[in-house]
């Protein structure tokens, strides 16, 4: 498959054409950011486990049922996918309360909720991705009702499969963030990424820190924390 002209680049990712126009390469980055930007810095490695991470995730959760962008992994930093338009909508689920949550409800960090909570924000760094809810993602045209609700069952289902699966490596899914997009048919599949940069890890035994945490929060040995998980998933 051929690469061709850079058609975005973001935080973590830099996306290209291909020849076909229904296929794109995506290529990860070792930089790092947090709060909107506001924190830069790089992780040595990031980028390809980020990689393999994500595919391994993403076709343990083709494999049960989930529709997602995957195609093939093309080397250590690339993999193809399906062309999709990105929801503008954050979709993040917790089990346990950490991070914003925890700041915005008076909530201790390490709380387990008493289920598992969807939350949405409005794709838009600009505006610092805010909250909004499915009325206000509705109002603004961002999708549909029905779109909602396959990305919200999505949503609940990958939860259920990653933590069993991560509960088997020793590890708590603390909560992560998702991103679905739109076929040129119009389905609702999984794109982005499943990753340290997107999930909070935490060891099943000792509550360590095995994600961008510690980065964001300068707790030292983030590039070990990537690699052990890498280590616990991939083998």
């Amino acid at each position: 498959m051929k690469k061709l002209e850079q058609l975005y680049e973001g935080k973590a990712k830099k996306v290209f054409a291909t020849d076909d126009p229904e296929l794109v390469i995506v290529e990860y980055k070792d930089d790092a950011t947090a709060f909107n930007g506001e924190k830069r810095g790089t992780i040595v490695g990031k980028g390809v486990i980020n990689n393999k991470m994500t595919n391994y995730f993403m076709r343990l959760l083709s494999e049960s049922g989930i529709p997602t962008h995957f195609v093939r992994e093309l080397s250590d930093r690339e993999t193809l996918v399906r062309r999709v338009d990105i929801v503008p909508l954050e979709v993040i689920v917790r089990n346990i309360a950490a991070g914003s949550f925890s700041k915005r409800y008076g909530v201790e960090e390490g709380r387990v909720l008493g289920r598992p909570t969807l939350e949405f924000s409005y794709k838009n760094d600009a505006l610092g991705d805010p909250l909004i809810n499915a009325y206000h993602a509705e109002a603004l045209s961002l999708a549909t009702p029905e779109e909602i609700a396959r990305i919200t069952e999505y949503a609940f289902k990958i939860n259920d499969i990653l933590r069993d699966f991560l509960t088997q490596c020793g590890i708590t899914l603390v909560d992560f963030k998702l991103e679905f997009g739109k076929t040129s048919s119009g389905e609702i599949i999984l794109a982005d990424e499943i990753s340290p940069d997107t999930c909070r890890f935490w060891d099943a035994k000792t509550g360590e820190k095995l994600d961008k945490d510690r980065f964001r929060q300068d707790l030292g040995n983030v590039e070990g924390a990537y690699r052990e998980m890498a280590r616990r998933v991939l083998g």
